[in-house]
């Protein structure tokens, strides 16, 4: 399993550690569970290239709502 190696501040590497201990985990397998939550949370294969565009090049049409419908009056 490959190893990454990053930084962070002073004070979120604290948090880090004790979220990790309240969750009764090493660090690494608490941070690793997190960046695999983000990882798997990314936008879906291909969805920046089927929407790019659309609203650019087609017109958005709306059509009327009509009259706004009676409501009774706050007391």
């Amino acid at each position: 399993m490959p190893q990454l190696h990053f930084y962070v501040p002073d004070e979120v590497a604290e948090q880090i550690k004790r979220r990790a201990a309240q969750a009764g985990q090493p660090v690494s397998r608490y941070v690793a569970a997190l960046v695999k939550r983000d990882a798997e949370q990314g936008w879906p294969e291909g969805y920046f290239e089927r929407i790019a565009g659309v609203s650019r090049d087609d017109a958005i049409n709306h059509e009327p709502s009509g009259p706004p419908e009676e409501r009774l009056p706050l007391k």
